[in-house]
């Protein structure tokens, strides 16, 4: 058992704090990787004992994906590192602070699938990730079996189509499905995509076991997940709690609340406004009734005198620009939407004919895109729709309750580059 099954909590399993390891420092932490390669069956069953999903916003269970790609043989595996939700940082975090743990994730799928090859896809700005990824690289043996790979920044690259058609020399744009990556990915072969998280928490489970790894989180929902934490608490940031965990301990984690809060965007740009129940589990079993999801693992906390009406149009307008452009809800649909909110927001004349027009765009676009997108971003504007009912109202009366008009919610420029 490996030194960090004895380490006193819950939450310091994927930063255990303190600046990056070097290798020995990581070992000596962790422990050494038992071999892989000749025991698959059994390591991918103890997986799926563990009860571990992904991480990256799908929560899709890994061993189902690990068997449908060990199957098809001369596998490939592609860690994504991507990070494209403006409103998370946990990936970026976890590759900077703690990239062995990543690698050994990383590794641990090769060895399961068979695949020889394996890639670390991280967003070509993100330097730090880039940098800390190469040097970890660089102190292993086995480094020759990883490359890393630098894609462009767009919201819509990490999906996992987007990200093989980069891989394969194509745009980092959705593909049409099928065949999924599984069946048929980089240079046609089955291809393991998962995020960085859920890879360096697979390198935990082949080490510790699934009884240890379910000594966290809830029964449904095991294990722990990074947290990005922003908008008005006193310390922004990323942290590690057990699933289950509350929305009020997670924010304690980040020095409490700044101001009371109005409401809270759970999930990033593809989840929902809450309402500010500090009380509120942070598990998709307390969160689907609501109409959430814990999704890309960032909340956001909108305080009092910040209007949630302008917060949500000005991320509708950055989702439509961030669309791939290869189908009518994307390239018509999404750009109707944040057109009518702008006008809400600004309460210029036909704001009211702008709100009554959002429920048929939103009929015209649900689950008829070429991928998610259309259908995140139409969530994300559905829950604001019923989160700040009072406050349209408002802007429907030519009034705004807001006292502070910056920007809250990031909406960064992004390179006009697929390539």
């Amino acid at each position: 058992m490996s030194a960090l099954a004895s380490l006193p909590t819950l939450s310091d399993r994927l930063l255990p704090g303190g600046p990056a390891r070097d290798l020995a420092g990581h070992l000596e932490l962790y422990g050494p990787l038992p071999p892989v390669a000749d025991d698959r069956r059994d390591l991918i069953r103890l997986v799926e004992e563990s009860g571990l999903t992904g991480r990256g916003g799908a929560g899709f269970p890994t061993a189902v994906k690990l068997r449908a790609v060990a199957r098809g043989g001369r596998a490939v595996v592609v860690a994504n590192g991507t990070e494209g939700e403006p409103a998370s940082a946990k990936d970026k975090a976890l590759m900077t602070r703690n990239p062995q743990l990543v690698l050994d994730g990383v590794l641990v799928a090769a060895d399961l699938v068979g695949a020889a090859e394996a890639i670390v896809a991280v967003s070509r700005e993100d330097r730090a990730s880039i940098d800390a990824l190469g040097s970890a690289l660089r102190e292993r043996r086995d480094a020759a079996r990883v490359r890393i790979a630098t894609p462009p920044e767009r919201f819509v690259t990490g999906e996992e189509t987007a990200l093989v058609s980069w891989l394969n020399g194509g745009d980092a744009k959705p593909a049409f499905t099928p065949p999924r990556p599984y069946e048929a990915g980089v240079r046609g072969r089955p291809t393991l995509v998962q995020n960085v998280e859920t890879l360096a928490n697979l390198a935990l489970v082949v080490r510790n076991g699934p009884a240890w790894f379910r000594a966290a989180g809830t029964e449904a929902e095991p294990g722990t997940a990074l947290v990005t934490v922003s908008g008005a608490v006193r310390r922004p940031g990323v942290v590690e709690v057990a699933l289950g965990t509350t929305l009020g301990d997670a924010i304690d984690l980040c020095g409490g609340l700044a101001t009371p809060p109005q409401a809270i965007l759970g999930g990033g740009y593809f989840g929902s406004w809450l309402p500010p129940d500090l009380d509120l589990p942070l598990a998709n079993e307390a969160l689907r009734p609501l109409g959430g999801a814990l999704g890309a693992r960032a909340i956001a906390v909108l305080p009092m005198g910040v209007c949630g009406v302008v917060e949500t149009a000005r991320v509708a307008g950055y989702l439509a620009g961030e669309g791939a452009g290869q189908c009518g809800p994307c390239v018509f649909g999404l750009r109707a939407v944040a057109e009518s909110l702008a006008l809400i927001a600004r309460r210029e004349p036909g704001a009211a004919a702008a709100l009554a027009r959002l429920p048929r765009l939103g009929a015209q676009i649900a689950g008829r895109g070429a991928c998610a997108h259309p259908d995140g971003a139409l969530g994300f504007v559905r829950s604001a729709l019923q989160a700040f009912a009072g406050e349209l109202d408002a802007h429907l009366a030519g009034r705004c309750s807001a006292t502070d008009h910056r920007p809250l919610l990031p909406t960064p420029l992004t390179t006009a580059d697929w390539r």
